[in-house]
């Protein structure tokens, strides 16, 4: 069963934030878009990469509304030590979230059972708490933030705008389209 247009399940998770431990729960993405960015686990070799490319971008996200969570399954004090040893993770402003009992990577879909890890796994939620995008695949490949920001985009443009769609490669500021039946057959 897909994900999309669902409400985020309750949880309560422990995040290592701006140097501080904090408690993440469902209600803490209310009132604003937020981005799940899970990974396998801290100290290994493409997560590094994927949360620096978050925090090269993170201006950008803020700048739309949206707060950014990265998610292991490993413990907030892992992510701590992970944050203050890898230049890379040092950079992130944003909430590392410790999931050890996977209870936010099965609630996602993106549990490993027999390695205890998680897929990458991309979800975009609105401000009411309803998933959005869901994007995940193998752990081998690592993704490209600017294409959640994408998505982020089209996801608002759409919420502001309904009636209208955003057709492949949509970018801030393009056409989007006004479904009709006049358009069947004609794009």
């Amino acid at each position: 069963m897909s994900l999309i247009n669902t409400q985020v399940q309750p949880f309560k998770a422990q995040a290592f934030h701006n140097g501080k431990f904090i408690e993440v729960t469902e209600a803490s993405l209310k009132g604003k878009w937020s981005v799940l960015i899970f990974m396998p686990a801290a100290f290994t070799f493409n997560c590094p990469t994927e949360v620096e490319d978050a925090a090269d971008h993170y201006d950008t996200f803020k700048s739309l509304g949206a707060e950014v969570y990265i998610v292991t399954t490993d413990t907030h004090f892992s992510h701590k030590v992970w944050h203050e040893t890898s230049p890379a993770v040092g950079k992130a402003k944003f909430p590392l979230v410790g999931d050890p009992t996977h209870t936010l990577t099965n609630a996602f879909g993106v549990h490993i059972p027999e390695e205890g890890l998680a897929l990458r796994g991309t979800f975009i939620i609105n401000p009411e708490g309803v998933i959005k995008t869901a994007e995940i695949h193998d752990n081998a490949i690592a993704r490209d933030v600017k294409e959640t920001l994408r998505k982020l985009q089209a996801a608002q443009y759409v919420a502001a705008n309904p009636g209208q769609v955003c057709p492949a490669k949509w970018q801030q500021g393009a056409k989007t389209i006004a479904p009709s039946l006049d358009l069947v057959g004609k794009i």
